[in-house]
C-alpha cells in the first residue's frame, strides 16, 4: 500500500471503530468509490492491534476489576458479585457474533461488501439509533444490566457483521432500547468489543504469519500506531460528551452518508 493510503486509512479506522458510524463501511469506501487497492491482510492486522490496544489502555481499570473478580468467583473466593456478573455478561454477549462470524464471514466478504449494502444499512440503522436515543428511558446503569439484556445486545453485535451496520452503533442502539443510559450503553459496547477484536486480530495474525512472503512490518507498525492513537483519543472524547449531546449528530452524519452513497450507486 502507498504510505499515504496507510496513514489515511489507519486514522479512519481509529476514529470510526468506536463511533456509531461503521468503521468497516469507511474502510471499504475508498476502494469502492476512489478505486484504491484493497487494504490487504497486513493492514487488517495493524488496525485490529491498534484498536485493541486503545480500548485496553483506556479501560484497563475496568478490565482488571472484571477479570480479577471473575477469576475469584471461578475459584470460589470472595469477590465483587456485580463485577463478576458483568464479566459473565461480556463473555456471553460475545458468543453470537463470534459464532456467526466463523460461519458466515467468507460469505459476507464475497456478497455484502458493496456500496449499495453499505448505503442501506447506514440509513436503516441510523434511523434506529435516532429512535432509540429519543424513545429510550435512559435510566439503567452498567451494574443494572441483566443476562437477557446482555444477550440481546450481543445479538445486535452479531448483526454488525453486515458492512455499514456499525458494531458500536447497533450495540448502543439495543442498549438504549433496553433502557440503559447513554454512557452505560456506550461503555458496555466498548467493553464488548475487546474479546471480539482480540479474536479477530489473533485469527488474522495467524493467517498473516502463514503467508509465504515476509509481512511488511514497517507498514504494520505505522498502521498500528496511528489507529491506536486516534482510537484512544476518540474513546476519550466520545465518553466525555455523549451524555450531553446524545447520538443525533451521528444519526445526521449517517443519513447524509447513506443518501450520498445511494446517489453514487445509482449514478454508476
Amino acid at each position: 500500500m502507498d504510505i499515504s493510503h496507510i496513514i489515511l486509512l489507519a486514522l479512519i479506522q481509529g476514529i470510526t471503530e468506536f463511533l456509531p458510524i461503521s468503521s468497516s463501511a469507511h474502510l471499504i469506501l475508498p476502494s469502492a468509490v476512489l478505486g484504491w487497492p484493497d487494504q490487504g491482510l497486513a493492514f487488517d492486522v495493524a488496525v485490529h492491534v491498534g484498536s485493541l490496544a486503545a480500548v485496553i489502555i483506556y479501560f484497563y481499570k475496568d478490565i482488571w476489576l472484571l477479570v480479577s473478580n471473575w477469576c475469584l468467583q471461578v475459584v470460589r473466593k470472595p469477590h465483587d458479585a456485580q463485577q463478576s456478573r458483568l464479566a459473565w455478561w461480556v463473555i456471553l454477549a460475545t458468543i453470537p457474533a463470534a459464532f456467526l462470524g466463523l460461519v458466515f464471514d467468507d460469505w459476507i466478504q464475497l456478497n455484502l461488501r458493496s456500496v449499495l449494502v453499505i448505503a442501506i444499512t447506514t440509513l436503516v440503522f441510523g434511523v434506529l439509533l435516532a429512535v432509540a436515543d429519543r424513545r429510550g428511558r435512559r435510566a439503567a446503569g452498567m451494574t443494572d444490566i441483566t443476562l437477557a439484556q446482555a444477550v440481546l445486545i450481543g445479538c445486535g453485535q452479531a448483526i454488525a457483521l453486515i458492512p455499514g451496520t456499525s458494531r458500536s452503533g447497533i450495540t448502543m442502539t439495543v442498549g438504549l432500547f433496553l433502557g440503559l443510559t447513554r454512557e452505560a450503553a456506550t461503555r458496555f459496547s466498548f467493553l464488548l468489543s475487546i474479546p471480539l477484536i482480540f479474536a479477530a486480530g489473533l485469527f488474522k495474525i495467524v493467517e498473516l504469519l502463514g503467508m509465504d512472503s515476509a509481512p511488511p512490518w514497517g507498514d504494520i507498525a505505522i498502521g498500528t500506531l496511528l489507529s491506536g492513537l486516534s482510537a484512544y483519543l476518540c474513546i476519550r472524547l466520545f465518553l466525555g460528551f455523549i451524555e450531553r449531546i446524545g447520538f443525533m449528530p451521528f444519526v445526521y452524519y449517517r443519513l447524509i452518508l447513506g443518501i450520498g452513497l445511494l446517489i453514487f450507486w445509482f449514478a454508476n
